[in-house]
């Protein structure tokens, strides 16, 4: 039986981040497959895996999206056998050279809310180990990551760990908000891709920022916000 004080906690309000391309002005994931190629842990020639894709999206003629899956590939077929020390002091120089390099928009977004009390959640497909340093000195309260799974000498077997929660996020914001007295009620969401509308539908107040095209269609169905940040101009598309 739960005493009165459980009854009684006050739920906060929240507000749900993606990271990728919506805080950070680059994919995390991308910068950490480029460190651990330069300091040798990973072998130089498997750029070459994706190389195509990158050309392509750099010529637009290709997504991002195709581009990120790519890289994501070679990143998890080569990171077998990485010993997580490496890694997690890759993650953290990579965090010290890329901690600024956000959008104006949302580090200011952030910072309001963080200042009106509300629960900082993030979510994303980026490896909890450099998403928790990161999101930390943005004031987040939670960051949910992907997690990857260690062998014999704490070496990665290139496996991830509880897969089917992670990839949904909407499964994720269900959990967080039964496990830290949260509420939906006042909430906020910000995303940049399709992916992240499950969780947005959720929210109160979605907004897409800097969106692909499969999101803003989908934003301009449901007569969600959408902001975009461009050099040094914010603004929004009714």
């Amino acid at each position: 039986m739960k005493n009165n004080t459980d009854n009684n906690r006050q739920s906060h309000k929240v507000a749900i981040f993606d990271v990728d391309g919506t805080i950070f002005r680059s994919s995390l994931i991308a910068e950490l497959l480029d460190e651990l190629i330069k300091g040798g842990f990973l072998e130089k020639n498997i750029v070459k895996e994706y190389n195509k894709e990158y050309l392509e999206w750099l010529d637009r003629r290709g997504s991002y999206e195709n581009y990120i899956e790519a890289l994501v590939r070679v990143f998890m077929r080569n990171l077998k056998g990485v010993h997580y020390g490496d890694f997690a002091d890759v993650a953290e120089s990579v965090i010290a050279e890329q901690q600024h390099r956000v959008y104006r928009y949302t580090r200011d977004l952030i910072h309001d809310l963080k200042s009106k009390g509300y629960f900082l959640l993030a979510i994303s497909q980026s490896p909890k180990t450099i998403l928790e340093g990161f999101c930390k000195n943005l004031g987040f309260d939670k960051v949910y990551g992907r997690i990857y799974e260690l062998g014999p000498e704490d070496r990665f077997t290139g496996e991830i760990i509880d897969l089917h929660l992670i990839v949904n996020k909407a499964n994720i914001v269900h959990r967080a908000v039964e496990k830290e007295n949260l509420t939906l009620k006042g909430s906020i969401g910000v995303g940049d891709t399709e992916v992240d509308v499950p969780f947005l539908e959720l929210v109160e107040t979605p907004i897409c920022f800097n969106p692909n095209a499969a999101l803003y269609k989908h934003a301009k169905r449901m007569g969600w916000k959408v902001v975009v940040e461009r050099k040094d101009v914010i603004y929004e598309i009714q």
